[in-house]
């Protein structure tokens, strides 16, 4: 009765990582190719939002498929090189979403602040640079907070309490001093949260004194709800972001650890593409010209 009781166990949670690792994939597909399709979503905000979408896929596949492995063969190994190159990953990735994040921001305020002079402003050219800023910071953050834990000293037994690679169930196992590598994470949260997030409250604090200043009921209402979706993913990101990285002493066990931890690394990515969808009308005019009305000709042809 146990061991079928914890094979059901084993199964649920098995289907669920599927699940959830499938629509992920499936919701941000969609999207990418909703925006490849309709020529009027070529413009900057959705060049940004197919990037976002690109690395939700990237960020949920270092974690999730690794897992359901795991799971499937009962091994729960991996060698050092391939929890570091996991670790570099998945921190690239979360640091590089929080400027990605910043970046969108910005391109609101100039849409709604500076209308009649965004197309010179944000340019094909300057997305372009953006966009690799992002990932290029991101990842060099990563690489470098990466290099001063591999080399810590670990101590036996090297067990991980975690689903997957993460930065303080590593430190846990060393058993050297980690004064440099926290010192080195401290800092690196600090310029990676801090700064775009500074960046993002100042671009809704113009955004909002500009709506402010719109006449008509209807007209602040139309230039709120073209950022409101973004500004949703701001908050459930940093929220747990921040539950995470600045109190991570202060959770009750390493079980509530693990359930915040697939809460951000599986739930958020989640709902992040149905958030977009279902706050940005743009999207979901786009979503029905070319998913439903195609659909139909598929299975109805005109004769």
């Amino acid at each position: 009765m146990e061991m079928r009781t914890q094979t059901s166990d084993t199964e649920f949670i098995l289907l669920g990582f599927l699940i959830a690792y499938t629509l992920v994939v499936l919701e941000n597909v969609i999207i990418i190719m909703t925006i490849r399709v309709n020529c009027h979503l070529h413009c900057p905000m959705y060049f940004f939002l197919s990037n976002f979408s690109f690395l939700e896929i990237l960020y949920i596949t270092v974690t999730v498929p690794k897992t359901m492995v795991n799971f499937v063969s009962g091994s729960k190994r991996i060698s050092f090189i391939g929890c570091m190159t996991q670790l570099i990953f998945f921190l690239g990735l979360g640091n590089t979403e929080c400027i990605l994040l910043a970046v969108m921001a910005y391109d609101w305020y100039v849409a709604i602040c500076n209308p009649l002079r965004y197309p010179a402003i944000v340019s094909q050219a300057l997305c372009i640079c953006m966009a690799a800023g992002s990932w290029l910071c991101g990842f060099f953050i990563s690489a470098w907070k990466v290099f001063l834990i591999s080399q810590l000293t670990y101590c036996g037994p090297n067990v991980i309490n975690h689903f997957f690679c993460d930065v303080f169930p590593l430190l846990n196992l060393a058993c050297t001093d980690m004064a440099q590598a926290a010192l080195a994470d401290f800092v690196a949260a600090l310029f990676i949260l801090l700064i775009p997030l500074s960046v993002i409250i100042l671009s809704y604090a113009c955004i909002i004194s500009t709506i402010l200043h719109i006449p008509s009921t209807r007209g602040r209402q139309k230039a709120l709800s073209t950022c409101i979706s973004h500004l949703i993913v701001v908050v459930i990101f940093y929220a747990a972001s921040i539950f995470i990285y600045i109190w991570p002493q202060g959770l009750p066990s390493h079980n509530t650890n693990k359930i915040v931890s697939a809460f951000y690394a599986i739930v958020v990515p989640l709902f992040n593409p149905i958030i977009y969808c279902l706050r940005n009308k743009e999207v979901k005019e786009a979503l029905k010209k070319t998913f439903i009305s195609k659909g139909v000709q598929l299975f109805f042809p005109k004769k």
